[in-house]
């Protein structure tokens, strides 16, 4: 391995050459430093082709006697990816004054991450640094400067246990293993969300995740539907639970309906101190769903919900490129439940009407034997009693989902009542029929044949002619495979750029696996493994060493799967 000094004098050696030149220092260089006692390295893996390329890909490994992070913080999973994250937090803020260095930007998500990977050995940071250059000529003492002094700088601020808040630090990690604790305490109360007395929901603005600061009033559990957890290292948690089954939120416009429900579906996630929903927790197999026009489905039965089409187009393996609102929220149900959901969140704003509800005059002037559509209000009983499926729904404008809901809460003001009782008494005497139960009778268990029917994905189809380089993502919302590009913006609870750019990777690799025998959950479940295993890495191409990617969950990277419109299901 070489030192610091020879990657100074080949800096030298370079200086002023044309910029292609920083090819010569890629590699290892072990870094002599006073402040740490076992020399970290610096990792060079690929310089940028030209001042206006991509930046450079840089590591830095801190041995374990150096960085002397306490076994008791990183000796299982939660910890690890809680001090990860902590890390990158802590590099990105040291490294705030530098315009050439920069860490992927964690949101305000835990996530499972590759910018800061933590284990027995040390601790290693990928990040970029962007080279210094005149025109395209090296700039040698500048770049000499960025390794050599700023680099063992930024570690020495933010890489090693004696530098950073040892008190935060516990306290994220103790909040790792508390929320998950909960989840299992959750899972045995038959609950499928939580928040917290206290936690703040409302954000900032419309197109931002952080917290409103002023004025946010602070959540307060009804007491009808009060719980608490005792918690290792917590204390008492008192908050909302939310019960299996079917639970509907109601209440006057802006008065925190979909705030509540935007905070159970990134319950899926934990959050960092200060972000207000840290105890807002939801099961991990919950996953939301709306329509999306003009989106492509690819072999999908959604029978249970579309009985037959004009067309002829056979509903038991639908296919389309350019879907309708109530097929493509049947397809983005059926697909949700293949991957693995327990729980659907649906918001009655963004959803079909046709698909969720018909009242009673429209069933009267079009017979059931008219109408291709079973609405989810005649199948939802169904998804809870015979599939254990619980359903979350923000309704506004129809009581539809009252006649069936186990659970009614009331948004006033931003304040959770319980209006169960009151909802149920207001159904009996508003009674206009029930749900179409000549449609139930006639099929029975409408979801056995459609849960069990096996997609498997055509190996030829994730391997277009047309596609010369790896699948990338574009943003949070966008993948690019080949030629085509994948839209992701319906998927709600994918929350960082780095979930999509490890799906773009996982794309890759199920297209590697594909053997026409597999199915789509069966590949992707497959992939999740070699992350088990072998953590994000497993991903990447051998040899490289990816900091920007973050975990995604089965759900969303399916749901990418069944976007992709060159895909094909046998």
């Amino acid at each position: 391995m070489r030192s610091s000094q020879d990657l100074a004098r080949l800096l030298t050696s370079i200086d002023g050459s044309g910029y292609s030149s920083y090819r010569q220092i890629v590699g290892n260089y072990e870094l002599t430093d006073s402040r740490f006692p076992t020399p970290p390295v610096l990792i060079i893996d690929r310089t940028q082709v030209d001042p206006y390329a991509p930046p450079s890909r840089v590591r830095l490994f801190i041995p374990a006697q150096a960085s002397r992070f306490p076994q008791q913080l990183i000796n299982d999973r939660l910890g690890r990816i809680a001090v990860g994250d902590f890390l990158t937090r802590a590099f990105e803020h040291a490294a705030r004054s530098s315009r050439d260095i920069r860490i992927a930007h964690p949101g305000q998500e835990i996530l499972e991450r590759t910018s800061v990977i933590v284990d027995d050995e040390g601790v290693e940071a990928r990040f970029t640094v962007r080279l210094p250059a005149a025109g395209r000529r090296i700039r040698a003492r500048e770049a000499r400067s960025i390794f050599l002094d700023d680099l063992p700088d930024i570690a020495a601020h933010s890489l090693i246990y004696s530098a950073i808040d040892a008190g935060q630090l516990e306290r994220q990690v103790n909040y790792m293993r508390d929320r998950s604790a909960l989840l299992n305490a959750m899972h045995r109360n038959n609950t499928v969300a939580f928040i917290a007395n206290g936690s703040i929901l409302p954000r900032e603005s419309g197109d931002s995740d952080k917290p409103l600061t002023r004025g946010a009033m602070p959540f307060e559990a009804p007491s009808q539907l009060r719980w608490e957890y005792e918690s290792a290292h917590n204390g008492a948690l008192q908050g909302m639970a939310i019960p299996a089954g079917i639970t509907v939120i109601v209440g006057g416009g802006f008065h925190g309906k979909s705030t509540l429900l935007r905070a159970i579906q990134r319950g899926v996630y934990p959050h960092v101190f200060g972000d207000g929903r840290e105890w807002a927790v939801t099961v991990d197999d919950a996953v939301a769903v709306r329509a999306e026009d003009g989106r492509s489905v690819a072999n999908t039965d959604i029978s249970p919900f579309i009985n037959s089409l004009p067309s002829g187009k056979p509903t038991d393996s639908f296919s389309t490129t350019n879907a309708s609102g109530s097929t493509s929220q049947a397809a983005n149900v059926m697909e949700a439940l293949e991957a693995g959901a327990r729980v659907l969140i649906i918001d009655e704003d963004t959803s079909a009407t046709n698909f969720m509800i018909r009242d009673a005059v429209m069933r009267e002037l079009i017979p059931t034997g008219d109408e291709p559509i079973t609405p989810l209000i005649d199948r939802i009983v169904e998804l809870r009693d015979t599939h254990g499926i619980s359903t979350i729904i923000v309704a506004g404008g129809s009581s539809a989902f009252l006649k069936v809901a186990d659970t009614v809460i009331s948004m006033k003001s931003y304040e959770p009542q319980d209006v169960t009782q009151q909802a149920h008494a207001l159904v009996r005497r508003h009674a206009e029929g029930g749900t179409s139960t000549d449609v139930e009778a006639v099929r029975r268990d409408a979801f056995y044949a459609a849960l069990h029917h096996p997609r498997i994905i055509v190996p030829a189809s994730m391997r277009p002619h047309d596609k010369k380089r790896p699948a990338k993502a574009a943003g949070l919302t966008e993948i690019r495979f080949g030629q085509a590009s994948v839209d992701l913006s319906a998927l709600e609870q994918l929350v960082d750029p780095a979930q999509t750019a490890a799906i773009a990777e996982a794309l890759e690799c199920i297209a590697s696996e594909a053997d026409g025998k597999s199915t789509m959950r069966e590949l992707v479940d497959e992939i999740l493994r070699w992350i088990d295993d072998g953590g994000l890495d497993a991903l990447a191409a051998r040899g490289h060493y990816p900091g920007t990617l973050a975990r995604p969950r089965r759900h969303e990277i399916m749901a990418t799967l069944n976007r992709m419109r060159s895909i094909e299901i046998a």
